[in-house]
Parts: structure tokens; C-alpha cells; sequence
């Protein structure tokens, strides 16, 4: 039997290509709201953090989310992201 394949993204604070079940998608929606999306089918711009406070909080401090959704990242979706580890 065929072996099914197994999606790989990017975080984009470590840089780490992983499965894609290993990783939160944030979505910024083409209505211009940031959310986050658990099914990984939203539509909008989405990144990708890996499953760890500690880049979770790196992510708030270099504001690279901002970078890549292109729009300000609000502190309530990281503090959301923070209580989903946990």
C-alpha cells in the first residue's frame, strides 16, 4: 500500500521544516483580522510557529509575525497561542 505524504512547513521564527500537524497556523483573513487557525484551512496569509513557548515568545518580541502577515499582530493572539501550549 501507498504511503501517504506527509505536508511539511516552515516555522518562521526557527526556520525548521516540520509536519505540518507540529505547527500553529496564524492567519491574517482577507478581511484584514488576525486569527488563529486550528484546522489549517482558513482562508488568508497564514505562519507557521512550532508548538514551544519559547519561540512563541520570540515571535512577540521580533515582531516577525507582523513581518509576515503584513499587518500589526494584536498581544491577545499571543498570549491565545501561549495558553494552547499549555
Amino acid at each position: 500500500m501507498k504511503q501517504k505524504k506527509i505536508p511539511m512547513r516552515s516555522c518562521v521564527v526557527t526556520r525548521e521544516k516540520l509536519p505540518k500537524k507540529e505547527l500553529i497556523r496564524v492567519v491574517r483573513t482577507p478581511e484584514g483580522n488576525i486569527i488563529i487557525d486550528e484546522s489549517g484551512k482558513s482562508n488568508g496569509r497564514g505562519a507557521y510557529l512550532k508548538r514551544d513557548l519559547e519561540v512563541i515568545k520570540k515571535a512577540q518580541k521580533s515582531k516577525i509575525l507582523n513581518r509576515t502577515l503584513e499587518v500589526e499582530v494584536p498581544d491577545e493572539i499571543f498570549a491565545e497561542l501561549e495558553n494552547m501550549i499549555k
